[in-house]
């Protein structure tokens, strides 16, 4: 695997280097900390990022797969379309708003606001969330593995929720489903793809309890 050090190096020659070198092999990036926009837009090949990541990370990542060894910083994969991010440790405000597609995996905690309006991804977080997540979510998955904060799924509109641990409060236009033996065969799809470690028949599905949110 080829190593980039981008330690003194500003975003825009660290991104041109990796767009220059992806040809499907990964290739991994350490010192990447003080980059912000690392990896954006990228439409295919691997970026591992050896020890943490800056802000918006994979920012409207179109079809790349981005790992990070330890934490990601603020707006975590904004307004992504396709492929797929993961993050061994934890992950801060927003991560995930307005994806339109793609899967993240946090494997640590999440921050507030983490999944607002998402609008088609898959987002996993194998540890606790803060407040306000899955607020205005429009469609697609949020799976909470541990404990949410305060307006959890807050105004949901459209998409589906599952938490494994409990949430401070939930949000409003919220109401439990019963879970069905398709949530739990997702569940534990996801669970075994990214070595998650629980158990798919212990969550509660959340999904919206009007079409109109605003006025219920």
């Amino acid at each position: 695997m080829e190593t980039i050090n981008a330690k003194s190096k500003d975003l825009k020659n660290i991104n041109a280097a990796l767009k220059e070198i992806l040809n499907g092999e990964p290739v991994s990036v350490k010192n990447a900390a003080h980059l912000h926009g690392l990896a954006a837009g990228f439409k295919h090949g691997e970026v591992v990022v050896v020890g943490n990541a800056g802000d918006y990370l994979g920012v409207l990542n179109a079809g790349a797969t981005v790992r990070v060894t330890k934490n990601a910083g603020k707006y975590l994969a904004d307004n992504m379309t396709a492929g797929t991010i993961i993050v061994e440790g934890d992950t801060d405000y927003g991560a995930g708003q307005y994806c339109y597609g793609g899967t993240i995996v946090v494997h640590g905690s999440s921050g507030d606001f983490t999944a607002t309006m998402n609008k088609g991804g898959t987002i996993i977080i194998a540890g606790d969330v803060d407040d306000e997540v899955g607020t205005y979510m429009l469609n697609g998955d949020l799976v909470v593995v541990g404990n949410a904060g305060k307006n959890f799924a807050n105004y949901l509109i459209r998409g589906t929720v599952y938490i494994g641990g409990e949430c401070e409060s939930m949000g409003h236009n919220v109401r439990i489903e019963q879970l069905l033996d398709d949530d739990v065969d997702k569940l534990r799809k996801h669970f075994e793809t990214y070595e998650i470690d629980a158990d798919p028949t212990d969550f509660r599905k959340l999904v919206a309890a009007s079409k109109k949110p605003f006025y219920h």
